[in-house]
């Protein structure tokens, strides 16, 4: 896996972007990210969807690639860590969790966020019902522009954009899109689409292929 990843500074805090769909939060040695919907092709293989068995084992290779990367401590995540209802992927994410018994895990809870406060225990998370704020960071799962002191980072909508090319070529992309008072995370799971109508108002969008990152 090819980590590329370019800081940009807000408010007082120092943000690195990746081409692997997470910010490197130096300062508090943590990792940021958005919308791993956990349980998702679960969900779909329980239904008769033929979803690839391999969907979240992938996810969390890449995980911990980017755990190993930058020598994480925290995995901040801003909604929709979870999916559905508790099902064979919750195992296996939990099983994987071992393997990191430092890591302190923060969740801020999303719209599929449901699961029983129990449940939540067994994974030794820490759970905030809207919002976490660090510093001069408010972290929540979905924003809205409105004013305020603290830069917002969030996730929900899987950012995207169309990059246009020669000949009426299109090619789709994930990007963050980054204004002055907030960032919005692009979703991790590869297994999302990507949501190219929404977009903030005077924003900046970061989109990202395997070998790089460049302003759109």
């Amino acid at each position: 896996m090819h980590i590329v990843s370019k800081k940009i500074t807000r408010k007082d805090a120092v943000l690195e972007i990746t081409n692997q769909r997470v910010i490197f939060w130096e300062a508090q040695k943590s990792l940021i990210l958005s919308d791993l919907h956990i349980g998702k092709a679960a969900h779909f293989q329980k239904s008769g969807i033929p979803i690839p068995k391999n969907v979240l084992t992938t996810d969390l290779e890449r995980l911990k690639q980017l755990i190993l990367h930058f020598k994480a401590e925290n995995l901040i995540i801003v909604g929709d860590l979870f999916h559905a209802a508790y099902n064979k992927d919750l195992d296996e994410f939990k099983a994987w969790l071992i393997q990191f018994p430092y890591i302190k895990i923060r969740l801020i809870k999303g719209n599929h966020d449901r699961l029983s406060n129990a449940i939540y225990q067994q994974f030794n998370m820490e759970v905030f019902k809207t919002e976490l704020t660090i510093n001069s960071l408010k972290l929540v799962h979905d924003a809205v522009e409105k004013p305020t002191n603290s830069f917002i980072i969030s996730g929900h909508i899987h950012p995207g954009v169309f990059i246009k090319g020669r000949g009426k070529q299109r090619i789709k992309l994930p990007c963050f899109q980054v204004t002055e008072n907030q960032l919005i995370l692009p979703a991790f799971s590869l297994f999302t689409g990507l949501n190219t109508r929404q977009s903030l108002q005077k924003c900046k969008n970061f989109a990202f292929t395997n070998d790089g990152i460049f302003e759109v």
